[in-house]
């Protein structure tokens, strides 16, 4: 991985910064683009910009650009930008159908839209996506959540058929991730059975690698424990 370009999205989030950590320390340059504010420095092997509204397409192009107008190049994208919210379909607002697609597929989409001509030019163009383990069969209250990641299945899948042979597009299927907000909103769970930050990010790291070169279109569980 030493010497790739990698932008991850949702980059300053529980995973986001952990995927970034695991990148750098493997000898990979990153670009971390998060909603929330940064004014950390650029160096040269990282940037970060933060403000992004990747729901806007010419936001998510700008930054896109800058990071590889920077690095010179642009090899993988990292999709972990996205949303969660708990409501009953007959009780729950129609608002939150609509805030979940934007968070979880326009904020890839718009990402991926802005990616594409730079990972054809790479030797080794990635994207992977952050999907849940749960949008394969939905619970009571993951309504929205669940359709909307749904939704990003499908554009991976997708993705992967129109880009075959020149991007490989994969997403990462975890159950519940072991983050401090997680076990603050189910305490009594046991968290030994929940998906660990450096677990996730070692599979999204090697579905970026050249290991996983003939991988594309593949929704991979990454189910902890349970």
């Amino acid at each position: 991985m030493h010497g790739k370009v990698i932008v991850v999205t949702g980059a300053l989030g529980a995973l986001g910064s952990v995927v970034v950590d695991q990148a750098l320390a493997r000898g990979a340059r990153v670009a971390s683009v998060d909603h929330a504010p940064t004014q950390v420095p650029a160096t040269s092997n990282q940037l970060e910009f933060g403000g992004v509204d990747l729901t806007d397409a010419a936001a998510a192009k700008k930054a896109i650009d800058a990071a590889a107008s920077h690095f010179g190049q642009l090899d993988a994208l990292i999709n972990i930008a996205g949303g969660f919210s708990f409501e009953t379909v007959a009780e729950g607002d129609p608002k939150t159908w609509q805030r979940m697609y934007a968070l979880n597929v326009t904020t890839a989409l718009n990402a991926s839209r802005a990616a594409i001509p730079y990972l054809t030019a790479s030797d080794a163009g990635r994207i992977v996506n952050v999907g849940a383990l749960g949008a394969l069969q939905a619970g009571a209250g993951m309504g929205p959540y669940a359709a909307s990641k749904a939704g990003l299945h499908r554009l991976t899948e997708a993705l992967a058929a129109e880009y075959k042979g020149r991007i490989t597009v994969n997403a990462v299927l975890p159950s519940i991730i072991d983050t401090s907000a997680n076990r603050a909103s189910m305490p009594k769970a046991d968290f030994t059975k929940w998906v660990a930050p450096k677990e996730l990010a070692d599979v999204i790291l090697f579905l970026v690698s050249d290991a996983a070169s003939a991988v594309t279109g593949a929704l991979l569980p990454v189910s902890g424990r349970v």
